[in-house]
């Protein structure tokens, strides 16, 4: 078995293996690390052999039969510069969530670990698949044991968490099911010789183009499901309640892997398949962005609850990863792609230290903290690496993806206006305002309780889990280019091909048989080709 389908599939055997020894908690917990670990290492050389040269093009490609003899709907997974690096997020977060697990879960330890694996399967699935309906499957495989370790390990407030969490990624979900079988018929009955086809190198392939008409509607129905996915505003809602009532282990698998699925299908799907309907789209897209981005800094501003703040601060930062999609120049998709690495590794290490505090304190209230940095210096070190570059510090990994999606918005044709990037840069001052604030209560402000007096520092299991992400983040702030050279070709040639294929639909469209709002759509876009 290849290097690629073994780490995909290993965490499926793990998980085999934990069942096997359920009856002891302790080799329970040692097999999953294992497997992950093996699945971690299985997964490097996919890195170092990939042929940057070549981004835009599919590596380390296995193709299956048909699983319908009548439909091509095929096994088919490889990996490019759009989804190397989150596939190679996922395998190296997957260890550090097991061990930050290690000593917290007491409760159905064995059934908790194989939730743990099987979404491992599932999120790696999702960056792998190049076929549609499989990315479905795995798309819609992750919701599944998310929605047990929430209603199952979660906090009090567990149950409503997960129906909330559960009813709106369904929804949209279901509604691109829809979306994705009438582009499986018409790409079919377009290039396929009449056979439905899933197979994604079609659908997003030079030779294929929508009608404007067609591209509107599956613009909407794709895009409204990964947004929610994401979510951008005002499909939030979900996610704080998901995030608060979230085991740790939970939450930094929804923060660092599963939020990413939302972007990635915007860039994956959504671009090369809709490029009149996104562009069309994208100044409302950019709008609904910059009010996630203002939106999420204030409400995270007045949250008394540190884990809650937090994932307020998610709605905000991954605005700004939407906006820069949206903006569809190379700059700020690119600046996108790479916010979405940086984004899992710093607000999953938030979550992680958020997670420790309430191990020992039993509270995330930011009142019931104070003066801890005297108590835990190096929990006090690591929480400040975390915070910094979650508000984008120069030098750290959040400024360079905030930097290039900033850059490349402000002279953006799509968006047609530098006020979406001014907007946005207020987020990040909000950003600084309310991290800070916190950062100063919890840790420097008067230490009111006696219970913060003894608290013990950071051991040597949570300093170890730790200090690989601490690592990252300094290592894409100081050399960024390092990251982001496996996603450029990919994205140039994306908007490239993009950019043809919209002057395709427009040069075919008979704007006397379109409705008066594809009309619209059609002016809107042909004025965009102009300009550009």
């Amino acid at each position: 078995m290849d290097l690629l389908n073994l780490s995909l599939y290993l965490p499926l055997a793990g998980l085999l293996g934990i069942w096997a020894v359920r009856r002891n908690e302790s080799l329970v917990r040692w097999v999953t690390l294992l497997t992950t670990v093996l699945a971690f290492a299985a997964s490097l050389p996919l890195l170092f052999n990939f042929d940057i040269s070549r981004a835009h093009e599919l590596q380390f490609l296995t193709e299956g039969g048909r699983f319908v003899p009548d439909l091509d709907i095929s096994y088919l997974v490889g990996l490019d510069g759009l989804s190397l690096l989150l596939y190679l997020l996922t395998t190296f977060m997957a260890p550090i969530v097991v061990i930050s697990a290690w000593d917290s879960v007491h409760k159905h330890v064995t059934g908790f670990h194989s939730m743990l694996l099987l979404l491992q399967t599932g999120s790696l699935g999702v960056f792998a698949a190049q076929d549609a309906v499989l990315f479905y499957v795995f798309f819609e495989l992750s919701l599944i044991p998310m929605y047990f370790l929430i209603g199952i390990w979660g906090g009090s407030g567990r149950i409503a968490a997960t129906l909330k969490f559960f009813v709106y990624t369904l929804v949209g979900s279901l509604i691109m099911l829809v979306a994705l079988i009438y582009t499986g018929y018409d790409a079919g009955h377009a290039v396929n010789g009449g056979v439905f086809t899933s197979d994604m190198r079609i659908w997003t392939g030079a030779e294929y183009q929508i009608g404007l008409v067609q591209q509107t509607w599956l613009f909407l129905a794709f895009a409204l499901a990964f947004c929610i996915k994401v979510p951008l505003f005002p499909f939030h809602t979900w996610l704080p309640f998901a995030h608060t009532e979230a085991p740790t282990a939970g939450s930094v698998v929804l923060a660092a892997i599963m939020l990413k699925m939302g972007t990635y299908g915007l860039i994956r799907f959504v671009l090369p398949m809709f490029p009149n309907a996104s562009e069309a789209f994208a100044p409302l897209m950019g709008t609904l962005a910059v009010i996630g981005i203002v939106y999420g800094a204030l409400v995270a501003m007045v949250q008394k609850d540190v884990k809650k703040l937090v994932a307020y601060s998610s709605v905000s930062h991954l605005g700004f990863v939407v906006l820069g999609i949206f903006a569809m120049t190379t700059t700020a998709v690119q600046g996108a792609v790479i916010q979405n690495i940086n984004h899992g590794l710093s607000t999953g290490a938030l979550f992680l230290l958020v997670g420790m505090i309430y191990d020992r304190r039993h509270t995330r209230m930011i009142a019931d903290f104070g003066g801890i940095a005297s108590s835990m210096p190096v929990f006090a070190v690591m929480f400040m690496v975390a915070t910094m570059a979650s508000v984008g510090l120069p030098g750290l990994n959040g400024f360079v993806g905030e930097f290039l999606i900033l850059l490349g918005s402000f002279d953006s044709a799509a968006l047609g206006s530098i006020w979406f990037t001014v907007v946005a840069t207020t987020g990040v001052i909000l950003a600084a305002v309310y991290m800070l604030w916190m950062v100063q209560r919890v840790f420097f402000g008067p230490m009111t309780h006696d219970e913060n007096k003894s608290l013990t520092d950071l051991d040597a299991r949570e300093t170890g889990l730790l200090i690989p992400i601490m690592i990252f983040i300094v290592w894409i702030g100081v050399y960024p280019s390092l990251f982001t050279g496996y996603s450029e070709g990919h994205i140039r040639h994306l908007l490239e091909q993009s950019k043809l294929k919209a002057e395709r639909v427009l040069a075919a469209t008979e704007t006397a048989a379109l409705p008066a709002w594809a009309r619209d759509l059609y002016d809107a876009t042909e004025d965009l080709a102009a300009t550009k």
